[in-house]
Order: structure tokens, then sequence, then C-alpha cells
């Protein structure tokens, strides 16, 4: 589970020049534009301001931290995947995919270090297509050496072709449902 702090860099999902068109009322002029985009480490849903005259495009990664910032001006509010524009939702898993593949190591690492969560309940178990029986190849393969990349994982494991995919898929349902229990790689 993952313990809360501030995002520091962002990948950009959408962005929106006039800010959002539906639901407000202030006269074109009056609106500041807005950006959308995900986390890089907790995969936090944020509206971001841009700097004025700031050159942001979709996947951009911008940095949101507490330092001198180049491209936003500040972090104007968290938000849920219902607020997300349908281009935002489209761009989502690509970039989430991007997200994955540039950390490989921190999520090679959940494979390692994975631990139960009750006694007949496994983090691993969170991930979708892990069962019983895949569970425990898991475990005694890591307790042989632990895994070093998606790669290796998918050689000692015939049965887990892509684990790249298995994780990707478990951070797009702790992002779009509300309602989920355990966040192993979203925050709250």
């Amino acid at each position: 589970m993952r313990a809360e702090k501030k995002e520091v860099n962002a990948v950009v999902l959408d962005v929106l020049p006039l800010g959002h068109v539906s639901g407000d009322q202030r006269p074109g002029y009056r609106r500041e534009p807005v950006v959308q985009a995900v986390g890089v480490d907790q995969f936090k849903l944020l509206e971001l301001v841009p700097k004025p005259g700031a050159d942001i495009q979709i996947h951009d990664r911008v940095y949101i931290g507490d330092e001198e910032r180049d491209k936003i001006e500040r972090v104007k509010r968290r938000i849920g995947y219902e607020d997300l524009t349908a281009t935002a939702k489209l761009e989502l898993p690509f970039v989430v995919e991007q997200i994955v593949h540039e950390n490989e190591q921190r999520f090679v690492d959940f494979f390692n270090k994975s631990v139960p969560i009750t006694p007949k309940f496994h983090m691993l178990h969170l991930l979708p297509g892990i069962g019983k029986k895949l569970l425990w190849e898991i475990l005694e393969e890591r307790e042989k050496k632990p895994f070093e990349s998606f790669d290796e994982i998918s050689r000692r494991i015939r049965s887990l072709p892509h684990p790249e995919r298995m994780i990707i898929n478990r951070i797009l349902h702790e992002i779009e449902d509300p309602d989920e229990k355990y966040h192993i790689f979203t925050s709250r």
C-alpha cells in the first residue's frame, strides 16, 4: 500500500486552452486554461494551471514539485476518473503503460517483495489473472532468485507471458473504480 505524499512529476493527458467549456458559466475571457495530468509516482489524477505562454502537449512530462516550475503555474485540484475529458480517458492507458515501462524495476520489485494482506489473501492476488496456483509458482521462483525484469518473469513463469499488462490493468482498475478497497499502486 502506498504512503500518501505529493506528486513531483506528472504526464499530460489533455490540454484545455479555454478551460472547461461545459459547466463553467463565466465568459470565455475569464476562464483559465487547464491541463489534465496523471502523477508519475502515485497515479493521482490532477488538474493543473499552465503558465501563460507555456507550450504543453499531450504525453509531456511536467514538473509539479515545490521548486521552481517551468511550465506549470500551480496544481488546481485533484480530480476523479469521472472528471477526465474523453481525450484524457483515451490517453490514460497509454500514459500508464509508458510510466510502467519507464519504472520497470519498481514494478518488478512488487513481484519480489509483495506480502500477504491476510492469512488467506496475498497482494499478488490483486493482480488480474493470478489465482492460487500461479501465486505459488511466483513465490517459489522468487525464493530461488529475485526477478530482475519483466522479461525474466515471463521466461521463468511460462503461464505469465505479460506481467507488465497485469500491472497496467491493476493500476487502471484502481484509478477507475472509486470503491476499490485495496490500492497497491495508486493513492486513494
